[in-house]
């Protein structure tokens, strides 16, 4: 059996500074299985962007255990440029260059695998090119590679932005709020193409969202974070109004309750 993309065992975080001190994530263990997509739900403030970063390798100063693609993570060092290459990161805000064309943001993707002094000179192999030029065809923009990204709807750069995750050839993604800035319509077809080119590549993938029912429709499995714990982890189709109405209210539907982990 393969072993996990990632796993956490006991993993807490607090953010402190001069004037406040904050648990963002509180004793999170949680494991997602290779080619497996993973919805993270819950209110602003949850703790989602936090351990979305975490896996990232962006965090600093946590505690507990975790791996990622079968390497350690280290609370307190970078990881290796390994990491870097296998795990794809969807920012919220687009993270594009634009005064860069399409297809050099999506060129971008392939920095992670291609020798620095390479890259520098902007001399990339065949392979990366390749690269480029499949994640542009299935994202639907190979007509516009050689558009600017500052001239792109909001929609075509959220595409640029999953086009480079693709060229990465990551074997994890995880994915900030990739859809807080769309409408519905636009939402689900965004969310379709990233479960969608994962699931045909194999690719792991952990998403966060506002939106549970999106969620429950395009992952595998939903987890709900509050307060910067897991308060449940469920198969998709048995996600509940119930658990949902716990984890943005406190309580059941219909009745005051306090809030109960879900198995």
């Amino acid at each position: 059996m393969s072993a996990a993309a990632f796993t956490l065992s006991r993993v807490s975080h607090r953010f402190d500074d001069a004037t406040v001190a904050a648990t963002a994530l509180c004793d999170v263990t949680l494991s997602v299985a290779p080619g497996e997509v993973v919805a993270l739900i819950g209110p602003s403030g949850a703790g989602k962007s936090t351990l979305l970063a975490l896996l990232d390798g962006r965090l600093r100063d946590w505690r507990g255990r975790a791996r990622v693609l079968g390497a350690p993570l280290s609370p307190d060092a970078p990881p290796a440029r390994a990491h870097r290459a296998d795990v794809g990161f969807v920012f919220q805000d687009f993270a594009l260059i634009d005064r860069q064309s399409v297809y050099q943001n999506v060129m971008n993707g392939r920095l992670g695998r291609t020798p620095a002094w390479r890259s520098l000179w902007g001399r990339f192999g065949e392979r990366d090119h390749m690269a480029v030029a499949a994640a542009l065809h299935d994202t639907g923009l190979a007509d516009l590679a050689a558009r600017r990204a500052d001239q792109l709807s909001g929609g075509q750069r959220q595409r640029v932005a999953i086009a480079r995750c693709l060229a990465q050839e990551p074997r994890l993604i995880l994915a900030d709020e990739p859809i807080s800035n769309l409408d519905p319509a636009h939402a689900a077809k965004l969310l379709a193409l990233i479960t969608g080119e994962a699931r045909k590549r194999g690719i792991a993938v952990m998403f966060s969202s506002h939106q549970p029912e999106l969620a429950q429709r395009f992952a595998d499995r939903v987890v709900g974070l509050g307060d910067g714990e897991i308060l449940f982890d469920r198969p998709a189709g048995r996600l509940s109004d119930d658990d949902i109405a716990r984890l943005y209210y406190g309580r059941a539907r219909g009745g005051a309750g306090l809030r109960v982990v879900g198995q």
